[in-house]
């Protein structure tokens, strides 16, 4: 730490170009590019333009929010350069999976920052965006606090990226102080890339109104992203449940939706008043509404994803979606067969910790079907999963799942049980076959015989 008095004159001494900044990334380093709307922008672009000079450099990420692919990325086209690797992936880690320059990183999300302090995944560089520092020689992290502690005592070297359109969020380990950043560059001030409100679909809707109907006021609420949370929370916010809590992995626009109709009370046992979250991505509205709000709450994923904090909570409800769910009760969340779509992310850690809640429930949602590109109809709930599809909560794990026809409710039912449920949500086009794929694999009317 360094004394108030000295805060502006240890500033200069390390602030430099963007340029100046990542030439200190050399050949074979493991770089971090933050989490979320923290991923640098003018640092990016620099590294870009030293490109050919790249070798063997591990660019690391975790749930990128960007306006525009990596600069980086478009710069370079061998992986004997720069490869990239990310612990969730967004859209542009997709596309760059597909190119083969993107690799996935399986983890629990409550664990990540772990990975990157007392283990064998150091951090040779991390570089962010961060708020301006305040006078007390601090950098605010902006709402993404996720595995960022991990990253910065791991990280031999910091360069912070200072941008005055980051939203100040409120919380805990939220911020950087000036004495352990190395470099500072003050970035062009991009405004944050946004996630624009997806509508819900006529299917969301009723996939909504069978979960909403299930959730009674004084529960504390978990919403993952896209057109079915936000519908869940439009519901919510015009039906008659009150004292509503958050406890969520991702903030999104609905709970600034329940908070505008003063269903947000943040009632809850611990942390109370506080909408606490790991990490948050919307539209303008909602990083309006975080800056310097004192509701908001951001906290270190191992803190807010952690089971027996979740459970601590009565009547927690959590709501995610998936790809795929067999009848097992298997869920896949993340990849279509062999393709990384997203990652694992907390969904398991917030399965297991809404069952353990006193009066709490865990909703995984989907679609009864999807439409192929030929047009073709396929069932989102199959015999078995697609090969090469990764479990993400598995069978012993699964409470309810929801689709368009209704709840299945898999705690404490046999494997037939478990078939019978979910063929009752099932597509009616696609029971009769579902119901002889379990004859065949024994689980519908067949007993299978063991000796002891």
């Amino acid at each position: 730490m360094y004394k108030v008095s000295t805060l502006a004159d240890e500033y200069k001494k390390k602030l430099v170009t963007a340029d100046e900044a990542v030439a200190i990334v050399k050949p074979g380093d493991r770089v971090h590019y933050g989490t979320g709307c923290g991923s640098p922008v003018d640092l990016d672009e620099a590294m870009a333009r030293r490109a050919d000079s790249l070798k063997d450099v591990h660019i690391l990420s975790c749930i990128t929010i960007r306006k525009e692919p990596s600069k980086l990325y478009l710069a370079t086209q061998s992986n004997d350069q720069v490869r990239f690797e990310s612990a969730h992936f967004s859209g542009a880690d997709r596309k760059m999976c597909k190119e083969g320059r993107c690799w996935y990183i399986p983890m629990n999300f409550n664990e990540l920052p772990s990975y990157w302090v007392g283990n064998d995944c150091g951090i040779d560089v991390a570089m962010f965006q961060v708020t301006p520092m305040d006078q007390n020689g601090n950098f605010n992290l902006g709402p993404q606090v996720s595995d960022m502690r991990g990253v910065i005592e791991g990280a031999k070297k910091i360069i912070v990226e200072v941008n005055e359109n980051m939203p100040l969020a409120q919380g805990f380990q939220t911020q950087v102080n000036l004495a352990d950043v190395d470099y500072i560059v003050e970035g062009s001030n991009e405004t944050l890339a946004e996630l624009p409100t997806k509508g819900a679909t006529e299917i969301d809707r009723q996939i909504a109104a069978h979960v909403v109907e299930r959730i009674s006021s004084d529960s504390t609420l978990q919403l993952g992203i896209g057109g079915l949370p936000n519908c869940i929370g439009q519901m919510l916010a015009d039906s008659d449940v009150k004292n509503i809590s958050g406890h969520t992995e991702m903030l999104v626009d609905a709970y600034v939706e329940l908070f505008n109709a003063g269903k947000l009370t943040n009632n809850k046992a611990i942390n109370k008043g506080s909408l606490v979250y790991t990490f948050a991505g919307g539209t303008k509205k909602l990083y309006d509404f975080i800056d310097g709000n004192p509701i908001c709450c951001n906290a270190p994923v191992d803190y807010v994803n952690n089971v027996d904090v979740i459970a601590s909570m009565d009547n927690f409800v959590s709501v995610n979606s998936c790809i795929q769910v067999d009848l097992y009760g298997q869920v896949c969340s993340e990849s279509g067969g062999y393709q990384q779509i997203s990652g694992t992310g907390g969904q398991l850690d917030f399965v297991m910790g809404a069952y353990h809640s006193k009066g709490g429930q865990s909703f995984i949602c989907t679609p009864s079907i999807r439409t192929l590109k030929d047009g073709t109809k396929e069932s989102l709930i199959a015999p078995v999963l697609t090969p090469g599809s990764i479990v993400t909560t598995p069978r012993s794990a699964t409470h309810m799942i929801v689709t368009e026809y209704g709840v299945a409710n898999l705690k404490g039912k046999s494997t037939w049980e478990r078939a019978e449920l979910l063929i009752n949500v099932a597509h009616p086009d696609f029971r009769e076959d579902l119901i002889k794929a379990a004859e065949k694999n024994g689980i519908w009317k067949n007993t299978s015989k063991c000796t002891f």
